[in-house]
């Protein structure tokens, strides 16, 4: 059954268009024309500007176009969306504003509190595993999944949670302290680690855990946050199975989200530890010529020293 039956607004929501436009206006206003209103600021470099285009269209993409409402269709498809919106979008956007900018952020009043706790790496990547954790609890998912409200605020919650477990790999402010490249290596190791037993309780369950995809009536009552309602009485809809692909089981559809979680998760963070791994590398070899340069010049001196005594 084609999608095209829930309507435009639903497959392409408009007024996220809005939005999105809305921002990426106010971004260049901030980093090109009122720059100068700034203490300290920089011209915008073209690959922050890319990066945060790549954030806008990745947002977009993930919870705006189709993507979004096949996510609540298929569960391959929601945790695909998980994925991306929790553990891409935090690095482009990160990447993406400038570090003038973001230092103005992290010390306003309130927000410096925030982030000196929730940045902390032991305390950023325990909140972001318990959040996704419990966001995927087959009870509190579909709680979640029923009510608009609710859904809004554990997403963004989780999404918040996802950006400081992000924040202290990619900290582009100057006068903050970072996070060594080793210890980095170690915190990405960790992250991959402690949402392991959520992606695996998904994967190796015997039967479908999540009402909002197995049940008709708790299916279609989630369908309301991304479709009209109006519209969605209309079309005398009865599951999800309608629109699956072949002969792909319940079962089947549950366990392939888990796998593609893990797999996504393991791309974006093995890029991430190839990149900490290349900077330690330069450090470690730096840091060793500029020894051997200083005893080479210290032994140089020595020997001067001796040959006019």
């Amino acid at each position: 059954m084609p999608l095209s039956i829930f309507g435009f607004q639903a497959l392409w929501s408009p007024y996220l268009i809005g939005v999105i436009v809305f921002l990426t206006v106010v971004y260049f206003l901030v980093t090109v024309k009122w720059r100068k209103d700034f203490k300290v600021s920089e011209p915008l470099k073209k690959s922050e500007a890319t990066y945060f285009l790549l954030a806008m269209l990745s947002l977009y993409i993930v919870i705006g176009s189709p993507v979004d409402l096949l996510s609540h269709i298929l569960f391959t498809m929601h945790m695909t969306q998980m994925a991306l919106l929790l553990l891409l979008v935090p690095i482009l956007v990160i990447k993406g504003v400038p570090w003038w900018i973001w230092r103005v952020v992290v010390n306003a009043p309130v927000v410096r509190k925030i982030f000196k706790v929730f940045t902390q790496p032991v305390v950023a990547v325990f909140i972001f595993a318990l959040m996704f954790s419990l966001y995927h609890l087959p009870s509190i998912f579909d709680t979640i999944k029923l009510d608009e409200t609710f859904h809004g605020i554990f997403t963004f919650i989780l999404f918040l949670s996802a950006f400081f477990m992000t924040w202290p790999l990619m900290n582009p402010v100057k006068e903050l302290p970072k996070m060594k490249s080793l210890y980095k290596i170690g915190y990405i190791l960790a992250n991959a680690v402690l949402i392991t037993p959520a992606c695996a309780l998904i994967i190796f369950a015997g039967q479908p855990l999540y009402a909002t995809y197995y049940d008709g009536a708790t299916w279609l009552k989630a369908m309301e946050l991304c479709v009209p309602v109006g519209t969605l009485s209309s079309l005398g809809l009865s599951g999800p199975q309608l629109f699956f692909p072949g002969s792909m089981s319940l079962l089947a559809d549950q366990q392939s989200g888990g796998v593609l979680m893990k797999i996504i998760q393991e791309i974006i963070f093995g890029v991430i530890l190839w990149k900490v791994f290349r900077e330690w590398w330069k450090e470690e070899h730096s840091d060793n010529e500029d020894e051997i340069t200083q005893k080479a010049l210290k032994e140089y001196q020595a020997l001067k020293q001796s040959q006019q005594h």
